[in-house]
């Protein structure tokens, strides 16, 4: 694996933690492999928590205070870099996205929230918390719009996402606002900021209809894949999983239209929301 990049330790509480554990593995004399075996972990995983992108469980900071010699050092501070504004089972993804250097996503119900607009995710945290205070759900849809921010960057990351065509087509916060959605996907894919491509009802059974998946790519740390459901997820790092997922993915890729024809979908259908003649 390559070796762990210089880290900024003002620059993040997970930077610092992770410079840190990198300082005191070496002052251990331990490779990133030997510190994972004592704490029952991939040398990966290791290498994730020092690059920053993963975070720092509360029961692996108590395991590194207790091998490392560090006291309290990593279980004080881990509390820190925990604070997050996602929901827990997100937290950990939002962060590790940000860092990715690519990101490839099937999504099969909903628009994904770096393609969101404002109502749109409006719309996804209402029906989410139907009886939820009006600022907690500004909260949330700011939290989200705060995300894809990653793509004020021309090129990076390489964002690929897979589109069923039911996310397209389920009528989320009324016509207008999937006008207004559709038509943001469009001009983030003529912008050449994005791949998309559609995966249409008539391509009949695929690899991945028990759920979504998301893999993410990264300069100095090995890949993830996220898999979701309803208010749960994980991040799985076992390359045999994530060669799996990745695997499926292509598969779904290969089934789904051609970017043309997804992009010409894509603004049909926006047309048929604002003129309202969807079938």
């Amino acid at each position: 694996m390559a070796g762990p990049k210089d880290l900024d330790p003002s620059s993040s509480p997970r930077a610092l933690l992770g410079a840190e554990l990198r300082h005191a593995r070496e002052k251990a004399g331990l490779s990133q492999e030997e510190l994972g075996g004592r704490l029952f972990v991939s040398g990966s995983f290791i290498g994730q928590l020092e690059a920053g992108t993963r975070r720092m469980q509360p029961e692996y900071a108590r395991m590194l205070d207790e091998v490392l010699g560090m006291e309290d050092f990593f279980t004080r501070n881990c509390r820190a870099a925990a604070k997050s504004r996602y929901p827990e089972h997100f937290a950990e993804v939002a962060e590790t996205e940000a860092l990715a250097t690519a990101i490839r996503e099937y999504a099969p119900l909903l628009i994904p929230g770096l393609f969101q607009t404002p109502a749109y995710a409006r719309a996804v945290n209402r029906a989410y918390a139907p009886t939820a205070p009006e600022e907690v759900i500004e909260e949330w849809v700011a939290g989200r719009m705060e995300r894809t921010r990653i793509l004020d960057d021309p090129t990076t990351p390489l964002l690929w996402t897979v589109l069923d065509e039911a996310a397209l087509r389920r009528e989320t916060g009324g016509r207008t606002v999937m006008a207004e959605a559709l038509g943001h996907i469009a001009d983030l894919a003529r912008r050449n900021r994005v791949i998309v491509q559609v995966l249409p009802f008539s391509a009949g059974a695929h690899t991945a209809m028990q759920g979504s998946l998301k893999l993410m790519e990264y300069e100095d740390a090995p890949p993830l894949v996220y898999l979701e459901g309803v208010a749960t997820g994980r991040l799985e790092d076992d390359p045999a999983t994530v060669r799996h997922h990745k695997l499926a993915y292509e598969l779904l890729a290969a089934s789904a239209l051609s970017q043309e024809k997804s992009l010409a979908l894509i603004e049909a259908l926006a047309q048929d929301y604002t003129h309202e003649e969807l079938p």
